[in-house]
């Protein structure tokens, strides 16, 4: 008998870089998803097929997937659940994966469309939009709820049976404010489940702090309801206002906490020894330190001072640690140049360059390839505006006309 597992799907490209004051350059972008590949998640929402700046990002992301650097990695695209929307989404890009995205609750229909949608509107809107992505040969299309925290049951169910009956592989339940519980996210989401028998993806929010707790719940009852579930996650939690689910807190809780340990089954693709790396990488590129006290990979998530607990934990390391740090990818020193650096830059020359990619152990056969790379990396520079990481410098010198493409804009 198959065991209904419990998937991630990062959103950090979608809901992260939506982050208000922040955001990420679409190299670093690249890099959060190559990272999130080999980490083994199941997949990255990589973006908006269907606004122009990102077309170029997207179509490169999807040709490191054919070229299988970028596999096994689902790489889905976001869109509101409008024909118009799929279609721009298929002009511009090679995209095999959509969501698209309605609200469905009775506040947003009446805030949001002002009028000028019933809800019958919004059925019809969603089901029109996925009945084109279906004769389209999607591979897989998810169906999103906006505001499903919200929504009364009645109208939810009406929505995601619409949803099935049209073809959806998937329905996204959006906790889209916070507003659930973990009560009551188990208690809707396990009706749901029940009732539409399709796999459940929660994206939930961390407008009052539950956040992990309500991703986690939420999953437990599509999988008690016989369904697969997918939590989305974003590096470091980050996202709108105050934020989604964090990726390392929540594979923590499938795997440690005490109602889900050897109980219900994360995908067994999953490397939580890359915690620690991308956590750093998306603090770099977000610019947002990871704070002191977060699980797993804050500065104090295995630091004990007190005088019983340091005891404690010299004796038995599980008298006060539930996890291991090497378990994390944590443990190496991290190393700082205090000496002369040479840097790579917009500015730089291609002494200065070739050194920094000789400490890479990254070789060129000939000035000319040199030169062409040393382009790249000055356009790299101006696009992310920070110092180029060791992984961005390795990444353009392997890929250099992919990254010619992520860094072309065309208003």
């Amino acid at each position: 008998m198959k065991k209904n597992k419990i998937y991630i799907i990062d959103v950090t490209n979608r809901d992260g870089v939506q982050t208000s004051r922040l955001g990420l350059a679409k190299l670093q972008k690249t890099m959060i998803n190559v990272m999130l590949n080999d980490m083994g998640v199941f997949g990255s929402e990589f973006g908006f097929p269907a606004t122009r700046h990102e077309t170029n990002y997207l179509n490169a992301n999807l040709e490191l997937a054919r070229k299988e650097f970028l596999k096994p990695i689902a790489l889905n695209g976001w869109i509101r659940a409008i024909k118009e929307d799929v279609k721009k989404a298929i002009e511009l890009t090679d995209v095999e994966n959509l969501n698209i995205s309605i609200s469905t609750s009775e506040q947003m229909t009446r805030g949001k469309f002002q009028g000028r949608k019933t809800r019958d509107d919004v059925l019809l809107s969603m089901t029109k939009a996925l009945d084109y992505a279906r004769t389209k040969k999607m591979k897989i299309v998810g169906v999103n709820a906006e505001d499903a925290s919200r929504t009364d049951m009645a109208f939810l169910l009406k929505f995601a049976k619409a949803a099935k009956d049209h073809g959806a592989d998937r329905i996204r339940y959006c906790d889209t404010l916070g507003y659930d519980d973990p009560f009551t996210i188990y208690k809707r989401v396990k009706t749901l489940a029940s009732e539409v028998k399709l796999p459940i993806e929660l994206h939930c929010h961390n407008d009052l702090g539950m956040v992990v707790a309500c991703s986690i719940a939420g999953a437990r009852a599509a999988v008690d309801a016989g369904c697969d579930a997918y939590i989305n996650t974003t590096v470091n939690g980050m996202g709108e206002r105050a934020g989604n689910a964090d990726l390392v807190s929540v594979i923590l809780a499938i795997k440690y906490s005490s109602g889900m340990k050897g109980k219900y089954h994360l995908d067994e693709r999953v490397k939580l020894d890359h915690a620690w790396k991308i956590a750093k990488y998306g603090s770099y590129a977000f610019r947002v330190p990871i704070p002191i006290n977060q699980p797993g990979v804050g500065a104090n998530a295995f630091a004990h001072e007190s005088g019983i607990h340091a005891d404690g934990a010299l004796k038995d390391r599980r008298n006060y640690e539930l996890y291991d740090f090497e378990e994390l990818g944590r443990g190496e020193p991290d190393i700082i140049e205090t000496g002369r650096q040479i840097t790579a830059g917009e500015y730089s020359g291609i002494k200065g360059f070739r050194n920094v990619y000789e400490k890479l152990e990254v070789k060129f056969k000939d000035d000319k390839e040199a030169t062409k790379i040393l382009e790249l990396v000055r356009y790299a520079n101006v696009h992310t505006q920070q110092p180029l990481t060791h992984d961005e410098l390795r990444f353009i010198a392997k890929h250099p006309e992919i990254a010619r493409k992520i860094f072309t804009m065309t208003p």
